[in-house]
């Protein structure tokens, strides 16, 4: 973050990972398993969760279990256990599901996921080695990037109008005591470019209902003009719309890709940073360790440390 102050000085030191993958899961009623990938601490008990929703990038392979390395490595060696879905949306599946209700987006699925991570958790920790009672399953966050934002926020609260059927859907998640908004989509009453028509969904998000506190995410260059004109104020919407307790991080010169979150070297990364990246990772873990504990106080002294900064990576708001 440009700053004196090391992640060490906020998290204590990182620790080696255990990643795992696949682990199974058959769930009825979806046309193909579901399959996680977990990483963790090597050390270490009590341990929160995050279950990260990916995006609907141009890559093959990064919107699905096996993206996102530079956050779920960072996020697991600071001490969470992260679950990572392949939603049936990842391009990893197209052959099989393109002919699935849903298709080819599964808005309503890509929640129904997490929610059956949540229901199995005994069965995947105990599939994963070295992982048996060491999860706390009262300490639950949810994070997601670009189309996994929004699915994150549906689980946080936020409210939907099926366009098929014309009803209310209430996707809302209450074992999740935490969220973090990555690139999110914002408000659908701007949408008004080419991805609205596709997803129609997109344009009947209230965040009015959107409770379960939240660190929203944005890049001040992120301008998709394939959803909106708004400008990259529109990734803000979660944050700006929602009822507190909610943060805002909004990152200087960041893209859609935050710096670089979606992979190593990536070539849909077209704001490459790893400063910006490790200050996404530092300040959502410190985020999420004082929201699921209260006495951890990582995140008043990330805020601290950021402020302070000569160059810094960005500026917070908080309501």
């Amino acid at each position: 973050m440009n700053t004196s102050t090391s992640t060490a000085d906020i998290l204590g030191p990182s620790v080696p990972v255990l990643s795992y993958s696949p682990v199974v899961l058959s769930v009825p009623g979806r046309p193909v398993d579901l399959e996680v990938r977990v990483s963790a601490p090597g050390t270490g008990s009590a341990l929160p969760v995050i279950l990260l929703s990916h995006g609907h990038g141009p890559s093959n392979n990064l919107s699905s279990l096996n993206g996102y390395a530079p956050l779920v490595n960072f996020w697991a060696s600071h001490g969470f256990v992260v679950i990572q879905p392949t939603h049936l949306t990842s391009r990893t599946l197209a052959h099989r599901v393109a002919d699935a209700p849903g298709a080819p987006f599964f808005w309503r699925s890509r929640a129904e996921d997490m929610t059956h991570v949540l229901d199995r958790l005994d069965e995947i920790e105990k599939a994963v080695p070295l992982l048996a009672g060491r999860i706390d399953r009262s300490r639950v966050a949810v994070a997601g990037h670009s189309f996994g934002g929004f699915t994150s926020s549906t689980l946080l609260g936020a409210g939907l109008i099926d366009p098929g059927t014309g009803e209310a859907v209430d996707l809302t998640e209450p074992r999740i005591k935490a969220g973090v908004l990555l690139a999110a989509p914002g408000r659908g009453d701007v949408v008004n470019g080419p991805m609205g028509d596709a997803l129609p969904v997109f344009a009947t998000i209230d965040f009015s209902t959107m409770t379960t506190p939240a660190l929203v995410v944005a890049g001040d260059e992120d301008d998709s003009r394939h959803f909106t004109d708004m400008g990259p104020a529109w990734h803000a919407d979660p944050y700006t719309l929602a009822p507190g307790p909610k943060a805002l991080l909004t990152l200087f010169g960041a893209g859609h890709a935050l710096g670089g979150i979606p992979g190593y070297d990536v070539a849909e990364t077209t704001d490459e940073s790893p400063d910006r990246v490790a200050a996404v990772g530092l300040l959502t873990s410190a985020y999420l360790r004082s929201l699921l504990d209260p006495a951890d106080h990582a995140w008043r002294t990330a805020c601290e440390a950021l402020a302070s900064a000569p160059e810094p990576a960005g500026r917070i708001e908080s309501k």
